[in-house]
């Protein structure tokens, strides 16, 4: 029997066309297998971070010019001040705000500048996001002019300078993007050794618990690092977040190749045992499976979804099937009754019943609250 999907009009799914049939949900849906029993090693770096190196947001208040007519009205004394005050230091000062009423051709937005974890170096360059603040049609053809770029915390110095033409991204016209825009005044180092000589490595949240700071510290432990045998270890689990290590007297003096040689230990990554996870982003229409996640048997009934079956009869045409509805997918298995359905059975029965991807959203949070979805459910909005 092969599935059939009618929408005011009979289309065939044959076994021929099944990429045909599951490509409207692949472009909504994309489902990433990590099998928890992998036979592939992987390294420290991946499950861990070095303790002060984070992302830091630069941020300023800037002027989009040379817009066509959609910008800011000038009437608008929060945008008249700044471009006035920018033409006085420009040696063109006016008179009032009045001389400012009828420009639309500038609008006042946010600039958003995110440095890696790694840090900056004096000249790097880095993207920015501009979003407006007020409610100009468009910044659409616009060029952002020169942005000081400070700390996030209140009265913190320029880091940077943003400067260049607007890309905009989607549909949204009051937000875009300028590749590159910003341009480092200021290094942002990130400190890792502590002052006793010692380095933290911290746990991902995704991978957090006693089992993997105790498996992360024994694996560095094992490898020794050049350490005599009788050498006391230099690992320790502190919590299920950070594993400490002691740099040996011998790297102090330079520490970087002790520091790579830690990160890029490899291990089976198996031995973590972590627990299953379904993380949703609901903005993106993404949703990753991290390990083989179970489902108990149970009927899904959504909204109006109808799944609709052709039972062909010896020559079966397209314009002449026979045609059944339900609004039932039964999420069992393909072996024994008893056994729990894997995430595929949930998939196949998403491609039955068409279901939209904030459907799809909907119906994982309901399984994972009535205790049907054997996984940890993260949705980011």
């Amino acid at each position: 029997m092969d599935v059939w999907r009618q929408n005011n009009r009979s289309e065939c799914v044959g076994a021929s066309r099944w990429a045909l049939a599951l490509a409207p949900l692949l472009c909504a849906l994309i489902v990433l297998f990590v099998g928890a029993g992998g036979a592939g090693a992987a390294s420290v770096q991946e499950f861990a971070r070095l303790a002060g190196q984070g992302e830091t947001v630069l941020q300023g208040f800037g002027l989009v010019m040379g817009l066509p007519g959609t910008g800011d009205s000038g009437e608008d004394l929060v945008v008249a001040r700044p471009l006035a005050e920018l033409m006085r230091n420009q040696g063109a000062a006016v008179s009032s705000f009045e001389e400012l009423s009828e420009s639309k051709s500038v609008a006042i937005v946010m600039v958003t500048c995110v440095i890696p974890p790694e840090g900056a170096r004096l000249d790097d360059k880095f993207d920015v996001i501009v979003t407006a603040i007020n409610n100009p049609k468009s910044l659409k053809g616009g060029e952002l002019f020169l942005t000081p770029l400070r700390g996030p915390l209140r009265n913190q110095s320029v880091y940077a300078i943003a400067q260049g033409p607007l890309e905009i991204e989607g549909e949204n016209e009051a937000r875009g993007r300028v590749s590159t825009g910003a341009r480092m005044m200021k290094s942002i180092e990130m400190h890792t050794i502590a002052a006793n000589g010692t380095i933290s490595l911290i746990v991902k949240p995704e991978a957090a618990g006693w089992t993997t700071t105790q498996l992360l510290a024994n694996v560095i432990n094992d490898h020794r690092l050049g350490l005599d045998e009788t050498a006391p270890d230099i690992a320790r689990a502190v919590d299920e977040r950070r594993v400490l290590v002691e740099i040996p007297q011998a790297e102090l003096a330079n520490p970087a190749s002790f520091l790579s040689d830690v990160l890029s230990i490899r291990f089976d990554p198996s031995l973590l045992s972590l627990p299953a996870k379904v993380i949703v982003d609901a903005r993106r229409g993404t949703i990753i499976v991290t390990a083989d996640v179970e489902i108990s048997p149970v009927i899904i009934s959504h909204r109006n979804l109808v799944l609709t079956t052709v039972t062909p009869a010896i020559e079966p045409t397209d314009e002449r099937p026979v045609v059944e509805q339900q609004r039932w997918a039964r999420l069992g298995t393909q072996a024994r009754p008893r056994d729990s359905a894997r995430i595929n059975d949930l998939i196949n029965a998403f491609k039955q019943l068409d279901v939209a991807i904030e459907d799809q959203i909907t119906i994982l949070s309901k399984l994972h609250a009535s205790g049907r979805l054997h996984a940890e459910l993260v949705v980011n909005r």
